[in-house]
This record gives C-alpha cells, sequence and structure tokens, in this order.
C-alpha cells in the first residue's frame, strides 16, 4: 500500500533554471520569463518534478539578480508579475512545481529599506541592517572578511559608522536580530505563496543572524576546501559572523508560514564546508524539508567512496532530514570539467543518476542533462563580480552560466536572435538540444529516458536505503518500498567491473532505463560508467 503522507519533494527531481541563460523571448540577449514559459515543454519532456529559477525580482544585476531591491516585483530584464503569473499556471498545468529563489539574508545596497536606514540612527530602520561603530583608530570593527574578498565592512558617511555585508558592499546584511525585519521577509514570502509558488529555494539560509556581539572569528585550523584557497575567507573558521543558533528559530517561523500553504517545500543553501553537520540541525519536522550543501558541488574528483561516505555523514534513516543532491548549479564550474571527464561525458551523467537514485531529492542544472562541459569565457566577457576579484586563481562563475544551446543551426545556438549577454562557446554549439535529440544514445536522450523510467519506481523515490558491500569501484544499494526491493549498481570507474552474485540480492532485472549488465557463471559484469538495476520483493 501507497505511504499516504508522502510528500511530492521527497524523491523529487528539480530543474534548476538561471533565468538570464534559458531563452530570451525579447531579443535583447538575455533570457526572460516569457522565455521559459515557451521552454516547459521541454522540461516537463524530462521527466522532473519541479522548476527552480534563480532570482528574478527587481535588481540593479550587480550579482545578477542577488541582491534585489523589490523583492515584491519583477526585474523588467525578465518581464512582469503578468508574466510570472503566466510561467506559474503553464507550469501547474504540466504538472511542474514551481520554486523560487528567496534572498532573504542580505538586499541590494539600492533597496529603499537601506536607504532609509542608512540615512541616520534615528529613523524607523535604523535597526534594520547591522550597523557599528568603527574600532580605535577607525578601523573596522572586527576581522569577519566577505565571501567576495576583503573585509565584511563597509563605512557609510551619511550614519559615520560600518554596515555589514557577507558579500559584495552592494548587499548589505539585514539585521535579523531587528523582529521588524523578521516580520518583513515573512510577509515578502507569504507575498509568493499567496500567489501560488510551490516552494522557496533559500539563498545562503546559514547567514541570516550573526553574533551581535562582533567577536572576532578564530583563524582556521587548516583552510578548508580546495576550490576556496584563492581566497582568504577560508582562512577562517565563521564561528560568529554566520550560523548561528538563531537561524533555527527564525527557519521554523519560516516553515510555519510555508505550512499553512499545501504542499509547499522550503529548500536551503547550506553555504558551510561541513554542510553534513549543519545539515542535521536544519533539517526536520519543524525546519527545512530539504537542504543541500557543497558536499559534491566542490568535488573535483568523484567515486563510490565520496558518495557513500557522503550520504553516511548526512545519515539516511527514516526520521534523518532530507538531502537534495547536485552535481552542477550556477555557482560552480560544470561537472563534466570539474571531474575532468570531457572525453568521456558518460562518467558525470552516471555519477548524476546514481543521486537521483539515492534517497533524496535532486537538482538538476541546465544543460546537465546534454553533459556540457564549462565554458571557456575569456578574461574580457566576464561579468562575475566573484571571478573579476580573483582573476586568474578563479575564473568565475560565468562558464556555467552561459546561454542554453538550443539549435546549433541557429544564431546563438537558438538562445536569442541578438548577442547574447555572455558567450555561446563553440563547445556548446556541439552539444545542442536539437542535435542531442536527434541521437538515441545522447546524453540528452539517455537521461530523458532514465528520469521518465524513475518516475515509475516510487521505491527510488521514497524508499529507505541501504548499501551493499560490493567492490570498490561500483555505488550499490537498495531502495525499500511498499514491499519492493530495487537493487542500484553503479559502476563509477571507466573499465568493467564484475560483481560476484554472492555480495547481492539482485533480484530481477529491471528495463527500459537504457543501462545493462551482463550476467557470467555468476558474476554480474557492469560495464565503465553503466548501471545495473534490479527488482524483488
Amino acid at each position: 500500500m501507497a505511504d499516504e503522507s508522502a510528500e511530492w519533494w521527497q524523491g523529487a527531481i528539480i530543474y534548476h533554471i538561471y533565468p538570464r541563460s534559458f531563452q530570451d523571448s525579447t531579443g535583447n540577449g538575455i533570457g526572460d520569463l516569457r522565455g521559459i514559459e515557451q521552454r516547459l515543454d521541454y522540461i516537463a519532456q524530462l521527466g522532473v518534478d519541479a522548476i527552480w529559477i534563480s532570482p528574478f525580482a527587481k535588481s540593479p544585476m550587480r550579482d545578477f539578480g542577488y541582491d534585489v531591491s523589490d523583492y515584491l516585483s519583477v526585474d523588467p530584464l525578465f518581464g512582469s508579475l503578468e508574466d510570472f503569473q503566466s510561467l506559474l499556471k503553464a507550469a501547474h498545468d504540466r504538472g511542474l512545481k514551481v520554486m523560487m529563489d528567496q534572498v532573504l539574508s542580505h538586499t541590494s545596497s539600492e533597496h529603499p529599506w537601506f536607504l532609509a536606514s542608512r540615512e541616520g540612527r534615528g529613523n524607523a530602520k535604523a535597526d534594520w541592517y547591522v550597523w557599528s561603530d568603527p574600532a580605535p583608530g577607525g578601523a573596522p570593527p572586527n576581522n569577519w572578511l566577505s565571501v567576495f574578498g576583503g573585509s565584511s565592512w563597509q563605512w557609510e558617511p551619511r550614519r559615520g559608522q560600518y554596515y555589514l555585508h557577507n558579500f559584495l558592499r552592494d548587499q548589505p546584511d539585514l539585521n535579523y536580530h531587528c523582529e521588524d525585519v523578521q516580520q518583513a521577509v515573512l510577509d515578502v514570502c507569504r507575498f509568493w505563496l499567496e500567489m501560488g509558488v510551490d516552494g522557496f529555494r533559500l539563498d545562503v539560509c546559514a547567514f541570516y543572524f550573526h553574533d551581535p556581539s562582533l567577536i572576532d572569528n578564530p583563524p582556521a585550523e587548516a583552510p578548508q576546501g580546495s576550490h576556496f584557497m584563492f581566497n582568504p575567507y577560508s582562512l577562517q573558521e565563521h564561528r560568529h559572523d554566520i550560523a548561528q543558533p538563531e537561524n533555527l528559530q527564525f527557519l521554523e517561523k519560516l516553515r510555519a508560514l510555508a505550512d499553512e500553504y499545501d504542499d509547499r517545500v522550503l529548500l536551503g543553501e547550506l553555504h558551510q564546508s561541513d554542510g553534513e553537520a549543519l545539515h542535521h540541525a536544519y533539517t526536520g519536522p519543524d525546519r527545512l524539508q530539504l537542504a543541500y550543501g557543497y558536499w559534491l558541488l566542490g568535488a573535483d574528483e568523484l567515486n563510490a567512496e565520496t558518495i557513500r561516505k557522503t550520504a553516511t555523514d548526512l545519515r539516511f534513516g527514516p526520521d534523518d532530514g532530507w538531502p537534495c543532491w547536485a552535481l552542477d548549479n550556477h555557482d560552480f564550474h560544470r561537472a563534466v570539467s570539474r571531474l575532468g571527464v570531457e572525453e568521456s561525458p558518460d562518467a558525470a551523467l552516471i555519477a548524476l543518476i546514481a543521486l537521483t537514485c539515492m534517497r533524496g531529492a535532486t537538482c538538476l542544472y541546465q544543460g546537465s542533462e546534454l553533459g556540457l562541459p564549462n565554458a571557456d569565457v575569456p578574461y574580457e566577457d566576464l561579468l562575475d563580480p566573484y571571478g573579476r576579484e580573483f582573476y586568474p586563481s578563479f575564473i568565475g562563475r560565468d562558464g556555467a552560466r552561459t546561454p542554453m544551446p538550443w539549435d546549433a543551426e541557429k544564431p546563438h545556438a537558438g538562445f536569442s536572435e541578438a548577442k547574447p549577454w555572455l558567450p555561446v562557446t563553440e563547445p556548446h554549439r556541439r552539444l545542442s538540444v536539437r542535435q542531442q535529440e536527434t541521437l538515441p544514445g545522447s546524453t540528452l536522450n539517455r537521461m530523458r529516458r532514465f528520469l521518465n523510467w524513475r518516475r515509475e519506481m516510487p521505491a527510488l523515490r521514497l524508499g529507505e536505503m541501504r548499501f551493499l558491500d560490493v567492490p570498490q569501484d561500483v555505488l550499490g544499494f537498495v531502495r525499500t518500498y511498499d514491499g519492493q526491493n530495487i537493487c542500484c549498481l553503479f559502476n563509477l570507474s571507466a573499465t568493467d567491473v564484475p560483481v560476484p552474485l554472492d555480495l547481492i540480492d539482485c533480484g530481477e532485472q529491471l528495463h527500459g532505463h537504457s543501462f545493462a549488465a551482463v550476467l557470467e557463471d555468476e558474476v554480474l559484469v557492469v560495464p565503465a560508467h553503466g548501471a545495473w538495476f534490479g527488482a524483488s520483493s
């Protein structure tokens, strides 16, 4: 009997759209909401459950939408509120849920709240941001650093104080110790829930609160994450500027609000290298339903042991929180390049497919279904402020944000009739949607076939999970649900791997998913970058 308590987000495939780069419907070289609506049939055919759209609220675009100047409107670059309502209805008509990005830790420095707050210390919004007097001698109040480089404090002459910004100086941090701020943010979220959005992806949701005593952060014992070694931010242990206990209390308020509406979900971004530990605290019945960290997004190599250890650290018991797996998104270099498998894109494909079969939801970033490598964007074309700050040690995020290639035969690969805001590279053009749709064995067609097959397998979405002791290059586990066991084997190596049948209860082979293995004398030979599925009761 099916579990009536199951929610749509459990085991969901969430298609992540970066709206500037998905489809331009106006001919200005920038993607927009109408463009997304035009491509909804393509998304639905992939076999996904929901879309998550990166920020489209009004913004001066210093950080391309992650600096909001009006939470309750759509930036004219992307369209209008009416365009979003049309997109929302069209998605729902196709059975797709719609999640929107909410950037709640900070605003744009052009937001009316900040413009009022900076004018003086006695106005109604004076405490809506984090202000502090200088240290003796005029230095910033403490040693806290910005993710985007340098001190996280910026002098404001109107108030004669510093304000806190964990990212760009144009992104001042809201002061969540102010109850009025919390209520204003909840009102913002209610506005969109009333409109009918199915959930929020919460940007850097561990950043809402800071330690009001403004104590210095201690040095890190060992810088964590090789991908951040170019940035002194990794040299501190961020004990006081982020991840404060009060974050959880606010998330409980936000969850209570979401629960006033049917079937709404909160997906949190855990911006920390120890995201596994944070995951246990931030997910649960009264907090986030889903959360993702940088567990695999920052990895420059990936094997069965790494995935298994990550899942074990996150825990996967029936009472544990639900992770959201991801190999790609708008903030990281694309996995095909990051993992060094551009000559063998099946290596990234099989890893991604393995994640979709594990306990949790999965975010599928636009273009991952095509096997796109990271685009090579020359410095003169770089727009990402993070990349321009740390170039050439870090080449920025633009290589993962270039336009979606729809048709190699059309100008700019069918993304726009005008020159796009970022270039369409030739390797992407060769992997366009139209070209791949004509090739039965293409990455797109294999992904599409697999995800649609997976939709008919409740155990792969809802089932409990236990790992199997199989050869080290193989990731093996069983998902159990409603009396059915599905055995999953994934070979993450470049050579065939034999798996003795006495190690697994493989059941009867399942078909229709585009993968196969060979049974030879009580040994199951799983092909390089291949998979095998079997069912038993």
